[in-house]
């Protein structure tokens, strides 16, 4: 069964960057870590997607002050929803940057602008967004059933999230992005994949963790997500049935929402291949300590 975080509602419109056009985009800032210190608000932000960002959307992103911008989509997922819509940078840098299936830097055109990095993760052999769109495309109940049905769904998402784990390339992408947190002039940066879910949810669980967050606010805060994106959710699995996609959405709610065994099973994955945390920082991230100085600083209050 998914969990919901039941958060007070003033703590979900803190949280809020306030974007109509990216309804999970929020701030990790305020939580706390173990030795005392403080996550910095307006430094580490993470979201959905920018491409429906509307021009309101856009000034307010402005406002953020943001050095960069990191986009976890797969060239098949912007193809089919459009690259970000990010201050300051060419519309066609932007494109030519997301349409592309390797890292792909687009610098700011000012000195206090923004930098682009689209940095895709993606599996090929279990790509979610492919089998999401095949499930789609075929409409037939009967395939839609044995493709997701049964805890097939569900067994994707785990399948993903150990994914993360194990595959060197995804390491890597998410070790990237810690890299550009940390470096100097490196915040405020906003992170993103399509829903602000997985890939961005896993990158928010890797930086809370190695900061010293408490475990179950990193829990609470992955499953954030689906008190911010539920009415999305709920319109989109509508809208499936009444254009006649499907005679059984809910079976794509597992893909749809955030479920604390996904999480778990990257962690389980992590324990499984490495010692401690730590370790895995090191040797399975090939991060350092003057990252971590680096995410301390830009990152912490005392």
């Amino acid at each position: 069964m998914t969990e919901q975080p039941t958060p007070a509602a003033d703590e979900l419109s803190a949280r809020s960057l306030g974007l109509r056009g990216a309804v999970n985009a929020r701030d990790l800032g305020g939580y706390r870590t173990a030795d005392g210190r403080v996550l910095r608000s307006g430094v580490a932000l993470r979201s959905d997607g920018l491409n429906r960002l509307g021009e309101e959307d856009v000034e307010l992103l402005a406002d953020l002050g943001l050095r960069q911008i990191v986009d976890l989509r797969s060239l098949d997922e912007v193809r089919e929803a459009g690259p970000d819509r990010v201050p300051g940078l060419p519309v066609a840098d932007i494109a030519a940057a997301e349409l592309s299936s390797v890292p792909v830097t687009v610098e700011r055109t000012a000195p206090d602008g923004i930098t682009l990095h689209h940095l895709p993760v993606f599996a090929a052999d279990f790509d979610i967004y492919v089998a999401l769109r095949d499930a789609l495309a075929d409409r037939d109940p009967v395939k839609q059933q044995d493709l997701l049905g049964d805890g097939k769904a569900a067994g994707m998402m785990t399948g993903l999230y150990r994914w993360f784990v194990t595959d060197p390339v995804a390491r890597e992408r998410f070790a990237t992005v810690l890299r550009l947190m940390a470096a100097p002039d490196g915040t405020p940066l906003l992170f993103h994949c399509t829903a602000g879910k997985d890939r961005t949810g896993w990158t928010a669980a890797l930086l809370l963790t190695v900061l010293g967050v408490e475990q179950e606010t990193v829990y609470e805060d992955y499953l954030l997500t689906n008190a911010r994106s539920a009415a999305l959710i709920e319109q989109i699995v509508e809208s499936f049935y009444t254009r006649g996609l499907m005679q059984d959405p809910s079976l794509l709610l597992p893909l749809f929402r955030a479920d604390r065994r996904y999480l778990e099973a990257a962690f389980d994955e992590v324990a499984a291949g490495w010692p401690s945390f730590d370790a895995f920082w090191r040797t399975g991230l090939g991060l350092d300590d003057t990252v971590l100085a680096g995410l301390r600083k830009n990152l912490l209050d005392d």
